[in-house]
């Protein structure tokens, strides 16, 4: 990736995060990164195509991060859902990108929306494919409500509601370790 185009996401990272995509107009992006108005076309067609670049180097970020925690199956999911916890009431938090990107585009053939769409459907499947090695029963219904429970961590990070967070996550860990119990017990 060439310098200028890196310049370009960082600052439209910083900026879409901090305050919102539409919000941030090209020229600010352009200035805060500190590139000619060609160099940004010449990189970006338009707004729209960096802000899907913007959402594809956030989704290869948390895949990476996430695809890496240690351990298989429950353990992981918990390690995992104790790092969200702890990521949302973290200073500058402001919510999952995903979900703040499907707000500002409600139009779900957008081609942000489709991003948005592929992160949440790799989420579900990473949690399935965890739930799947730990051996538990009803995998898609089990991923689909950790999907859910991720949604509102993340959301209510992003409102600042601290209690909310660290209640969520308990209940969620709670109910994760209820799986690995179940999966653990011996038949009478």
């Amino acid at each position: 990736m060439s310098t200028a185009r890196e310049r370009l996401l960082d600052t439209a990272t910083r900026l879409f995060y901090a305050e919102g995509i539409h919000t941030v107009g090209i020229d600010r992006i352009i200035a805060a990164a500190g590139i000619a108005k060609a160099t940004f076309y010449r990189h970006f067609r338009t707004k729209d195509d960096l802000v899907v670049a913007y959402l594809e180097h956030e989704y290869a970020r948390q895949r990476a991060m996430l695809e890496s925690v240690p351990g298989t199956g429950l353990d992981s999911i918990v390690t995992i859902f104790e790092r969200l916890g702890e990521l949302s009431r973290g200073p500058g938090f402001r919510g999952c990108p995903f979900l703040n990107a499907a707000v500002e585009f409600s139009d779900p053939g957008h081609a942000v929306r489709a991003v948005v769409d592929d992160y949440r459907q790799w989420f579900l499947g990473l949690m399935s494919e965890r739930l799947r090695a730990a051996g538990c029963d009803q995998i898609d219904d089990a991923a689909r409500a950790l999907l859910l429970t991720r949604d509102g961590i993340t959301l209510s990070g992003g409102l600042g509601d601290r209690d909310t967070v660290r209640t969520g996550t308990r209940m969620a860990l709670s109910r994760i370790s209820d799986l690995q119990n179940k999966e653990h017990r011996t038949p009478e």
